[in-house]
């Protein structure tokens, strides 16, 4: 190899789906380095905070693949029913492991937790290098490499790499310094997100409960604790947000009903807006998007991090099968196999996410009444609803050799 290229594949981002794609790669016989602006596993990091992730039951094969599923598993919370009903009308609709064959439909993990997890496996790959903290201030895209330049404590740096991998976020440094075009449309929606403990069990069921603000989710955690994701117009958030916390829970328990009893307790309350945001490219010439920085979702039936772990998964396979078939990883062409790979399930969870959302805010009666008889259809005609628990559980379409639990 050229002794002046530093990298094979350097990472920009060292988030939860950037370490995910270091880990997929580590030790098969790349030079791979990943970029993050904090100390990597930093408390302050917020992607290692103690909010909780909806893990799809793709996603669980995913990390199983990659040998990360046993070290994971006891501190995730499984998830065997899903409930998803609409406030105030007579819809529903219900998953159940049992009816889809599966152990489980999903399971919710902390955030620090998979990135412990990560993190742990990260030490051990010794062709795996991290640049932290750092910020990429600056990128040149030449014929054979990416040059970048990096704001370090100790002075700038200058790195170069056969392939750069976007995996920053929604407000992508690189996107922005590669100009790459969004398309972007506000909800006009924020989530407020929070853990909360119900008087009675969770038993592991999901619920998924639909208001004229946008929708409310539970999810079940360790302790009988709660994630709660809970979306309200803008111009509703700053009252909610102020309110103490016996009566944050009235309010809330007003909007979800009694179905888990009198809620009791909540944690720290974080809000943010919603928007939906895609890059109009995925790839360029020694360029790959991957995660949020490529798609950010509205957070409806939890699908964002779950789409991330399928571009690590399909990205992850086109490139070691590139490398183990002497080409270069950082060509068009091959960047172009996983730019087409990851097109149609793109638009299935974007779809979904945003005509579900679209629809559920409309409250004019005959939306209403179809959408319910809708869920009602749903929930008595098994082949939909074994097509709709495939697309939110990540099993819909061609899947990658880590989305089936199979090992690069």
């Amino acid at each position: 190899m050229d002794g002046t290229i530093d990298y094979d594949i350097l990472i920009s981002g060292g988030g939860l789906v950037g370490a995910s794609l270091a880990c997929a790669l580590g030790g098969r016989g790349l030079r791979v380095g990943m970029i993050e602006a904090v100390p990597f596993g930093a408390v302050d990091q917020p992607s290692y905070d103690d909010r909780a992730i909806a893990l799809a039951q793709g996603t669980q094969r995913v990390f199983a693949g990659m040998g990360l599923w046993p070290a994971l598993e006891p501190r995730a919370t499984p998830i065997h029913k899903i409930h998803v009903s609409d406030r105030g009308r007579f819809g529903f609709a219900r998953l159940d492991r049992d009816e889809e064959g599966v152990p489980a439909l999903g399971y919710v993990a902390l955030a620090r937790d998979i990135g412990a997890t990560l993190g742990e496996r990260l030490a051990t790959l010794s062709e795996v290098e991290l640049r932290c903290p750092a910020s990429v201030v600056g990128v040149e895209t030449q014929p054979d490499s990416v040059r970048l330049r990096l704001e370090t404590p100790e002075g700038e740096q200058r790195l170069t790499t056969r392939l750069l991998v976007a995996a920053d976020g929604a407000q992508s440094t690189l996107r922005e310094l590669l100009q790459i075009p969004t398309s972007v449309w506000e909800y006009g929606q924020s989530a407020v997100i929070a853990n909360v403990t119900p008087e009675r069990p969770h038993q592991s069921i999901a619920y998924e409960r639909f208001t004229d603000t946008g929708p409310i989710a539970l999810l079940p955690m360790s302790e009988n604790r709660c994630a709660l994701v809970w979306t309200l117009r803008n111009d509703q958030v700053n009252a909610v947000m102020s309110l103490e916390d016996a009566e944050f829970l009235t309010r809330l328990q007003e909007r979800f009903g009694n179905r888990l009893g009198r809620l009791q307790r909540v944690g720290h309350r974080v809000a943010y807006s919603l928007r939906l945001v895609r890059a109009r490219e995925s790839v360029r010439p020694r360029v790959a998007l991957i995660g949020n920085a490529a798609h950010t979702l509205h957070p409806i039936a939890g699908q964002g991090f779950n789409l991330g772990l399928r571009d690590v998964a399909a990205l992850a396979e086109v490139l070691l099968d590139a490398h183990r078939a002497g080409r270069d990883i950082g060509d068009l062409d091959v960047l172009r196999q996983y730019a087409a790979w990851r097109q149609a399930d793109h638009r299935r969870v974007i779809a979904f996410t945003d005509s579900v959302t679209r629809m559920f805010s409309n409250a004019l009666p005959p939306i209403a009444w179809a959408r319910d008889i809708g869920m009602l259809a749903l929930d008595m005609f098994p082949p939909a609803k074994r097509l709709f628990a495939r697309t939110t559980m990540g099993r819909a379409g061609r899947l990658p050799r880590l989305a089936r639990g199979l090992s690069l």
